[in-house]
């Protein structure tokens, strides 16, 4: 899909430098090089990912260069026979924002959506990303919910869930 000077294409297995290249869009955009770029997958682990058909990968292209991108996740409902597409990250370069491009990446992921018959796309938004609130209340309704990270650390104890347990020892 081509919109303007950017063109919006979702990733196969063929696009592994498109997705490395996107981990750096991610990396620069929310300045989080450590998360995105220190221990970047392999070549094979990246061809198998974007072989998952629950996982999907937009970019916008300016000629051959990822100025932006979006990662999402679809997710089989249990309660009804739907699905759903959580966007997990979304990012344009600086130079490239408020040109439409995280609108034109929704609208492809919405035709995707569309062709999986998905009911709802979804995202979170942090409460200080004024812009990425403005814009995702243009093209939705705001749920207002909270976000909690659960550690893999069970809570007061040393080992981690899924680690073997370390004998304890007998006092006295």
């Amino acid at each position: 899909m081509t919109s303007g000077r950017y063109t919006y294409r979702q990733l196969t297995s063929a696009d592994v430098a498109l997705l490395k290249d996107l981990l750096r869009v991610f990396a620069e955009a929310f300045a989080e090089v450590d998360t995105y770029q220190r221990r970047v997958p392999s070549d094979e682990y990246l061809t198998r990912l974007l072989n998952k058909e629950h996982f999907i990968a937009v970019v916008a292209l300016q000629g051959k260069k990822v100025v932006g991108g979006l990662a999402a996740y679809e997710l089989d409902k249990f309660e009804q026979e739907r699905r759903e597409i959580y966007i997990y990250d979304l990012a344009v370069l600086e130079g490239h924002r408020r040109k439409g491009i995280a609108t034109g990446m929704i609208g492809a992921l919405r035709k995707i959506a569309a062709e999986r018959n998905a009911y709802v796309i979804f995202v979170q938004a942090d409460l200080g990303d004024g812009p990425a609130i403005a814009l995702y209340e243009s093209l939705g309704t705001k749920e207002t919910a909270h976000h909690f990270d659960i550690e893999m650390r069970a809570p007061g104890r040393r080992e981690t869930f899924g680690q073997k347990k370390a004998p304890l020892k007998k006092r006295g």
